[in-house]
C-alpha cells in the first residue's frame, strides 16, 4: 500500500496508483493531496491493522514526511525500529560499525559546535544533522577557514525549514570523516526473501570537492551494469542485519579510486525525494520502478535500455542559488530553460514562494554532450529569473 504525504506527489504516482488498483492510505493529508476519490483508498485504522498483522506487507511512503505516521501507529513494530536505525544517522553508523571498524564518527548538539576546540577535530570532516534531508546543513570542512565558514552558517535561524523534525532535526549534529570518491544513488528494494533488487544507480554530480547541492544526478546502462554487483553486496550485507523484507530505500554511497564502497546513509521507505528518481526511468523509459517493487520483480537492464545503450538520463534539481530572495522573483522562464537541454522529456514548475525549488528537469541527453549537464550544474539560475 502507498503511505502518500506532503511535501509532494507527482501526477505520474498518482496515475500509477490508479492504474494498479494500489492501495492508498486514506489519511487527511493524502486525501488533501489526491482528490480523486477513484483510488483504492483504505481507511487508516485498517491500513494499521494489515500492516501489524502482516508485518511483511510492502509499504512505499512518497515521503519521509509519512514516517511520522507510521510511528504513531506502529508503535511497537519492529518496522518502527528499522525507519529509526536507518533514519538517525549515529544509529546507522552504529549499526554497520562491524563493516566499516575505523569509520571515524561523533555526535554533538547545534548548541555545542560553537564551542568545538581544534584539538577535537580531525580534518578533512563532514558536518550534518543526525536527522536531515535535501543537503540540508551539510558542510564539507577540510580545514580551518571551512570550519569558521561552516560554524557560521550553523544557526537556528539558518536552519529553518519545511520539514518536520522527523524528517529534519538540527538539534544534533554528526561530526564523521569525509569519504572519498565518486557519489551515487540508488533505489533499490529488499525482495520477500531479503535480497537486494537494484532500481536504478545514479551518479550524483558536484561542482566541485566542497559542493554539498543536489543539482544533477545522472544514470545510463553503463552507470548501472558497472556498480550492480558491489553495491548488491554491501546493501545485502546491511539489509541482512535489520531483517529487512519487501523494504523499498534509497542509499547513498561513494565509491573510491580502488572500487571501494563506503555507505553515506539509507533513507527508509521511498526512492529519491520529491517524486525524482522514482519516477526517472518511468518518464523517460517507461519502466516503473514502484510497479517493480509491489510486484517483487527484477528489472532486465539489456532489454529495458535496449535502444537507449548510449543515452544518459538526469534529473535537474532547480533550487535557489541565485541569492535572490523568493518573495522578490516575478517569473521564471522554463521555456528558456528546455532550450538549454538536448532532450527535456519533462519540466515540473514549482512555486519557489512555497517549495525550495523552482522544479524538476527530467533529461535525456547523448554520451559527448555533457556540456549542457555541466553548465546547469554550475548556473546560478539568475538567467532565467525575473525579479524586483
Amino acid at each position: 500500500m502507498f503511505l502518500i504525504d506532503k511535501p509532494f506527489v507527482s501526477d505520474f504516482l498518482i496515475d500509477t496508483i490508479r492504474d494498479n488498483n494500489y492501495e492508498i492510505i486514506a489519511t487527511e493529508i493524502a486525501k488533501e493531496l489526491i482528490t480523486d476519490n477513484s483510488l483504492n483508498w483504505i481507511d487508516e485504522k485498517q491500513a494499521a491493522n494489515i500492516l501489524i498483522s502482516a508485518p511483511q506487507t510492502p509499504l512505499y511512503s512518497n515521503s519521509e514526511n509519512g514516517l511520522a505516521w507510521i510511528q504513531q501507529n506502529l508503535a511497537e513494530s519492529e518496522l518502527v525500529n528499522q525507519i529509526n536505525s536507518l533514519k538517525d544517522k549515529v544509529k546507522f553508523r552504529k549499526l554497520i560499525k562491524n563493516l566499516f571498524p575505523d569509520f571515524y564518527f561523533r555526535k554533538i548538539r547545534l548548541e555545542d559546535i560553537q564551542n568545538l576546540s581544534l584539538e577535537d577535530l580531525s580534518f578533512p570532516f563532514v558536518i550534518k544533522p543526525t536527522v536531515g534531508f535535501f543537503s540540508i546543513g551539510v558542510h564539507i570542512v577540510k580545514d580551518e577557514n571551512d570550519w569558521v565558514k561552516a560554524k557560521n552558517e550553523l544557526n537556528p535561524e539558518n536552519l529553518k525549514s519545511i520539514f518536520p523534525r522527523n524528517v529534519l532535526n538540527t538539534t544534533h549534529f554528526i561530526i564523521e570523516e569525509f569519504i572519498s570518491g565518486e557519489e551515487f544513488a540508488i533505489d533499490y528494494y529488499y525482495d520477500n526473501n531479503g535480497n537486494v533488487v537494484l532500481l536504478n544507480v545514479l551518479h550524483h554530480l558536484f561542482s566541485s570537492a566542497k559542493d554539498t547541492s543536489d543539482r544533477v544526478y545522472s544514470t545510463s546502462k553503463g552507470i548501472i551494469e558497472k556498480h550492480k554487483i558491489d553495491i548488491e553486496l554491501i546493501l545485502n550485507k546491511i539489509g541482512m542485519q535489520l531483517n529487512l523484507r519487501n523494504f523499498p530505500a534509497h542509499a547513498e554511497v561513494r565509491i573510491d579510486e580502488n572500487g571501494k564502497i563506503t555507505p553515506i546513509e539509507i533513507n527508509p521507505l521511498r526512492f529519491g525525494g520529491w517524486c525524482t528518481t522514482g519516477d526517472l526511468l518511468g518518464i523517460t523509459l517507461n519502466f516503473n520502478s514502484y510497479k517493480y517493487f509491489f510486484e517483487n520483480k527484477k528489472p532486465d537492464w539489456n532489454s529495458l535500455f535496449k535502444g537507449k545503450e548510449s543515452k544518459k538520463f538526469s534529473i535537474v534539481i532547480l533550487d535557489n542559488n541565485s541569492g535572490i530572495d523568493p518573495s522578490n522573483i516575478l517569473n521564471f522562464n522554463y521555456s528558456a530553460l528546455a532550450n538549454d537541454f538536448e532532450k527535456p522529456v519533462l519540466i515540473r514548475p514549482l512555486d519557489i514562494n512555497k517549495y525550495p525549488v523552482f522544479g524538476f528537469v527530467f533529461t535525456e541527453s547523448s554520451f559527448f554532450n555533457q556540456s549542457e549537464l555541466t553548465d546547469i550544474l554550475t548556473s546560478d539560475l539568475k538567467k532565467y529569473i525575473t525579479h524586483e
